[in-house]
């Protein structure tokens, strides 16, 4: 087979984001292709694992979606303090002999935004409103490129390794089955050190918020990176929970349009028309159709707005992401954006890591440095069937079926975007339903 067929018959999607078929994303030529190494988030440690351990499969990849795509270059970008990941690389790269670059960087946030990744790389910044194909470049995070690398084995994803942290018996990189319940993760991880909880997954800035009632019912998918366990209390917990409502009235009452969201704002700085504040005192009025809430789709949702730089506590990130949910449902089209030059700020305004831990009170679950390396062999998978960006595949087995480890139950055309599900244990179809597959072994 081809290298997009063993990719599209593997079901590899973006390890680290929302799940782009990444056979799709490889059916286009490119000048640049440029790995993303940086695991920006802090308390996540997977990528890093995976670059330690892996380095010499993730560099074979590079090595051949570069040729695939016809690209003149390939650059992994990677934050300097990863000293182990990096030599690791470097060492794969030697041995291969392979025509891979390595640019390093200061540790900030949010340095694995793929426009970060981007202007780290070429001092450039991606036109707003645009894709990285725009100026010729592929971006892949640097797990996707483990994925690719089995996938040119036929070895399709089943599993995923994820970093369980927080308030955890054992913090812990994990490797399970894909469709493990969340619940069994933490369980594998010696379960809470708190009887009061609730979860994150994801990463502390972007990740979702996941209530303790649920964590038996939700499940890893490929795109899963981090499963954080929190005090009920604790400021990441109650900030995701506020409502659209609430939120609204802080905007129209709290705000004081001091700009400081606007000034901090990666993509503000990289010269994109995205000025939170005006958002924030559009959407206070109510008026979907004003100009300014229009700007809400540049936003890439990093947090630094409410969680970094809001003297007030408000929160303009869920604004920005409820106002891009608005605009599609009201079918407003996105604007033709100017972008303009580079803020001559940028280089000042880029938030520290250490100063973010501290700024959202994670500093005690950073500093836990000694993972405990985890395998799962659970008894039982609910597999999503809508774990990734596209068109959801239809199954292919029944009630009843007995499949094997990486058999496809759930497929669709390679021209469509979406991707291949496979199982990922031995055993029986026990229920199929318009979300997912459960499987179960047979004793």
């Amino acid at each position: 087979m081809s290298f997009i067929e063993d990719i599209y018959k593997a079901g590899v999607v973006g390890a680290g984001g929302a799940g782009f078929p990444t056979h799709i994303k490889y059916k286009a030529n490119a000048t640049h292709l440029m790995i993303n190494a940086a695991e920006c988030e802090p308390l996540l440690f997977t990528d890093q694992y995976n670059m330690e351990n892996y380095a010499d499969d993730i560099i074979s990849a590079i090595s051949l979606a570069k040729s695939e795509i016809n690209a003149d270059k390939a650059t992994i970008g990677i934050k300097s303090k990863y000293i182990k990941s990096i030599s690791a690389l470097q060492n794969a790269i030697k041995k291969q002999n392979a025509d891979v670059d390595i640019c390093s960087f200061d540790s900030y946030y949010p340095a694995g935004d793929e426009q970060s990744i981007i202007n780290e790389i070429t001092g450039e910044a991606l036109p707003a409103g645009k894709i990285p194909l725009d100026m010729k470049i592929i971006v892949s995070n640097v797990s996707t490129m483990k994925n690719i690398y089995d996938a040119t084995r036929n070895i399709p994803v089943t599993e995923k390794c994820i970093t369980v942290t927080g308030e955890v018996v054992c913090p812990s990189i994990i490797t399970v089955p894909i469709g493990t319940s969340i619940k069994e993760c933490i369980n594998l991880s010696g379960g809470s050190s708190i009887e009061d909880y609730d979860v994150i997954i994801g990463g502390p800035m972007m990740g979702k918020l996941l209530l303790k009632e649920n964590i038996g019912t939700t499940f890893v998918t490929k795109t899963t990176g981090g499963i954080i366990i929190l005090p009920k209390d604790h400021k990441l917990i109650t900030r995701r929970k506020q409502s659209i409502e609430h939120i609204k009235n802080q905007a129209s009452s709290a705000c004081i349009q001091c700009t400081f969201c606007t000034e901090l704002c990666p993509r503000y700085l990289k010269g994109h028309p995205l000025k939170p504040h005006k958002i924030m005192k559009a959407f206070g009025f109510g008026d979907i159709t004003n100009e300014n809430l229009k700007q809400a789709s540049l936003c890439c949702e990093c947090g630094i707005c409410e969680l970094y730089s809001c003297p007030m506590g408000l929160s303009p990130r869920m604004v920005n992401a409820h106002v891009k949910i608005e605009l599609r449902k009201n079918n407003i089209p996105r604007e033709n954006y100017i972008t303009d030059e580079i803020h001559d700020m940028l280089i000042y305004r880029k938030i520290p890591t250490s100063r973010l831990i501290s700024k959202i009170d994670i500093e005690k679950y950073y500093k836990i440095h000694d993972f405990n390396i985890l395998k799962s062999d659970t008894d039982t998978v609910t597999i999503m069937l809508s774990q990734h960006i596209g068109k959801v595949p239809t199954p292919v087995v029944n009630v009843g079926d007995t499949v094997k480890k990486g058999d496809v139950i759930a497929d669709l055309s390679i021209d469509d975007m979406g991707a291949i599900i496979h199982a990922s244990i031995d055993g029986k179809v026990t229920e199929i339903t318009n979300k997912d597959i459960t499987i179960k072994k047979v004793i």
